[in-house]
């Protein structure tokens, strides 16, 4: 499924994957979220680096779910705040499209040692 946008000139058609990749972009950005994190166990197993972003088209907009690791410590509103408004902000530039709604899931938070990556702690 695309989304897909009638000009004068023809047609233009936007994949779900660059959205994401918009996305993607735009979390990596994001102050406290240290990386992405897959939907669910069986998309784990898959090696797709978007994997944490899932794009869907309706009458209305788009709507963008994200799942993100947090840095430990970081304030997980201001967070989850900061990353929606970043997506939103970046795909609505890149494509002008109406955004209906970013919605952020914490899958879990990373914790560090003396500069070093521990482990991820997700539910």
């Amino acid at each position: 499924m695309t989304q897909e946008e009638r000009t004068p000139l023809g047609s233009i058609h936007i994949s779900p994957k660059a959205i994401a990749t918009i996305a993607h972009h735009a979390l990596e950005q994001t102050y406290g979220v240290v990386g992405l994190a897959p939907k669910n166990k069986i998309q784990a197993l898959t090696r797709d680096p978007l994997q944490g972003v899932e794009v869907k088209y309706d009458d209305e907009g788009l709507e963008i779910d994200v799942y993100i690791v947090v840095e430990y410590g970081t304030n997980l509103r201001a967070v989850a705040n900061s990353a929606a408004n970043q997506v939103r902000y970046a795909v609505e530039k890149a494509l002008g499209l109406p955004i209906k709604a970013v919605n952020v899931h914490i899958r879990g938070m990373r914790f560090q040692q003396a500069g070093e990556d521990v482990e991820d702690r997700e539910e």
